[in-house]
């Protein structure tokens, strides 16, 4: 079984979050049947709000390479990252090793369009990846659209409150009429995108189909970890 090497600690309840997914997606007889992960769970990642959205804040892009190098020194075999507003440095996270980097925003961007061909995907999650378009270039290959909350305010609050807190029932409530809004503006599914949220996701309600980036790479690092071995390209080529 291979190793998946996990950059967290943004923030380090939805990296536990993640880990726990990880272990209740296998149905395990003994502990050598559950996926081995190398988890560094560093909370002294800069803040991305801070450094995308507030300008002037420290640059987390260092910070996240040097993660994604350790992770591999310890023998990570590929590299995943449960944090959607950090994907804004994937590149230089997928450029700082030669291990596969699970990309979240490109695998949830497949997701929605196997739920919703052509449609507008409701992008739940910090404000920042509008700003900056996280999102934006996935959701473009795959002939999808972006739907993104009225109230940026309101969402920065809630993911506050949230990483201070914990989830709450006032946060499932707000997220659940911030998803209403992205239905009355066209939204033909909702994803999921802050891994704050994920800490509540089967408490937002809908009208249409929600979907949580972070299972989708649970499933995703799970299928790699259980995969004997890549396929290699010249295998891949023929078929």
């Amino acid at each position: 079984m291979r190793k998946i090497g996990v950059l967290g600690g943004m923030g380090p309840e939805a990296t536990i979050y993640f880990m726990q997914q990880i272990v209740d997606a296998v149905q395990a007889h003994d502990d050598a049947d559950h996926i081995p992960l190398l988890v560094d769970n560093n909370t002294q990642v800069p803040s991305r709000i801070k450094a995308i959205l507030e300008g002037g804040g420290e640059d987390p892009g260092p910070v996240l390479e040097q993660m994604a190098k350790g992770l591999v020194g310890a023998g990570a075999e590929a590299l995943v990252m449960p944090c959607n507003t950090a994907h804004y440095y994937a590149d230089r996270v997928a450029a700082a090793t030669d291990r596969p980097f699970l990309n979240m925003v490109e695998m949830s961007c497949a997701e929605a369009a196997r739920i919703a061909p052509g449609g507008k995907v409701g992008i739940l999650g910090s404000p920042a990846l509008q700003r900056v378009g996280v999102f934006e270039k996935a959701l473009s290959d795959f002939g999808l659209s972006p739907v993104y909350a009225r109230d940026h305010g309101r969402l920065l609050a809630t993911i506050r409150a949230i990483k201070a807190q914990g989830a709450s029932e006032f946060a499932a409530h707000t997220l659940t009429d911030v998803a209403a809004d992205m239905v009355a503006d066209g939204a033909h599914v909702i994803c999921i995108c802050c891994t704050e949220f994920s800490l509540m996701s089967k408490s937002i309600e809908a009208t249409v189909l929600v979907f949580d980036a972070m299972q989708v790479l649970v499933d995703a690092a799970v299928d790699f970890a259980r995969s004997d071995e890549d396929v290699p390209q010249s295998a891949s080529a023929v078929s």
